[in-house]
């Protein structure tokens, strides 16, 4: 063979791959599409259509079926293809401070079982990756036989270093420099791919994706978590920055004279619209910070304590718009029952300081996927490798991990 001849083989190959990727991303991103739009979609014609529908068939990914397509559009049906019902899965993490959840989540963003553990506030990272590591166990343990573990996703409140994973730093767990993923493997005894990002930058990922966000290009996901961070979504895609440590939005400047903040600056936004400052305001009991939602959840209407500080949140805001014009403010974590409760003094913050033409496309809403954007971000963040080259995502993935994990 030529070296000419082996390049375009390699190259055909490449192209083959791609392509089941871009198929498998647009099923799972509508859940079932006929092949004419497929076809449509992706500019291939309908043989080469067949062809791909029939490998990532035959690899448990898709199935097909007639049903929805026929209401779709009229005169003959083209074939659906949607996604395979027990097809491989990953396992998503949403590591807070005061506890973990993991869910197993298939293709399409199914979530079919999930579990919860309580974090001891201070807990060693090793304690936290064997609590983790049981969830994972439960809620894989329940997975049909057979079937594949692709990778596992974790969200973290912290600083993720792109390239690797690293924890530099999460102040809330009171970690730095924490390889989670290797504590992780090594707490499962099995290999399988484990990724990591901030909650906040895959709170963004989720809501673009499958939430509140789907079609917008521009948009932020504002997170609050003991402390607040952020998510940038810009001309449709993620900005994490050069190391991976965008959207730590909590500590821009608000008050240089203000209280200290644990990053070990002073006035930073977080101080005066993080959950301490939250709980102070309600009189609560700081053991409440961890579940400051729920707290705020209970409310039926505004506590007037709380006005000041939802004034702050909108003025915070308003740099962030200032700063990066989207068109889309999503308000997570403690800040989605602050928003429903005191919506007229965020707005009016907001209107105070933003630039008044970024304001006039903005939308300020609450997350479409409620208090599961960070744990369907970490599922997507985990789904990635199959939706780029299923064939690959595959082979590296754990088939019948209920058997191996529970050894």
């Amino acid at each position: 063979m030529s070296a000419n001849t082996r390049g375009a083989g390699t190259n055909q190959e490449g192209v083959r791959r791609h392509n089941l990727g871009t198929l498998l991303r647009h099923v799972h991103r509508s859940g079932e599409l006929s092949r004419a739009e497929l076809t449509s979609l992706m500019g291939l014609n309908r043989s080469t259509i067949a062809g791909l529908v029939g490998e990532l068939e035959s690899n448990g990914l898709l199935e097909q079926s007639t049903a929805a397509a026929s209401r779709r559009t009229a005169g003959r049906p083209s074939a659906a293809v949607r996604l395979a019902g027990h097809g491989p899965y990953v396992v998503a993490v949403d590591l807070g401070v005061d506890r973990a959840v993991a869910a197993r989540v298939g293709l399409g963003g199914h979530v079919f079982e999930r579990a919860e553990a309580t974090i001891v506030p201070g807990s060693e990272a090793w304690q936290v990756g064997a609590a983790v590591a049981g969830l994972i166990r439960h809620v894989v343990s329940l997975a049909p036989a057979g079937t594949v573990l692709l990778g596992v996703g974790v969200a973290v409140p912290g600083m993720v270093r792109r390239g690797d994973g690293l924890i530099r730093q999460a102040p809330n767990l009171g970690w730095r420099d924490v390889s989670f993923g290797s504590i992780l493997l090594a707490a499962l005894g099995v290999d399988v791919p484990v990724f990591l990002g901030n909650d906040g930058d895959l709170g963004a990922f989720a809501e673009h994706r499958r939430g509140v966000g789907v079609g917008v290009d521009d948009l932020i996901y504002i997170s609050g978590n003991v402390g607040v961070g952020a998510g940038v979504i810009a001309g449709g895609m993620r900005i994490q920055g050069a190391g991976g440590y965008a959207g730590e939005i909590g500590h821009l400047a608000f008050d240089p004279n203000g209280e200290p903040c644990h990053c070990g600056s002073r006035g930073c936004w977080e101080t005066v619209v993080g959950a301490h400052a939250i709980a102070d305001a309600l009189g609560s009991p700081q053991e409440q910070v961890i579940r400051l939602g729920e707290v705020l959840e209970r409310y039926t209407s505004p506590p007037r304590d709380l006005r000041p500080i939802a004034a702050n949140l909108g003025r915070g805001l308003a740099a962030v718009v200032n700063a990066f014009d989207p068109s889309m403010l999503i308000l997570g974590g403690y800040f989605r029952p602050l928003f429903r409760l005191l919506r007229a003094e965020v707005s009016a913050g907001l209107r105070e300081r933003a630039l008044a033409p970024a304001l006039e496309s903005l939308r300020l809403t609450a997350p479409g996927l409620g208090a599961d954007s960070v744990l369907m971000g970490a599922a997507e963040l985990a789904l990635e490798p199959v939706l780029t080259d299923p064939v690959a995502s595959l082979a590296g993935g754990v088939p019948d991990a209920r058997t191996r994990l529970a050894g």
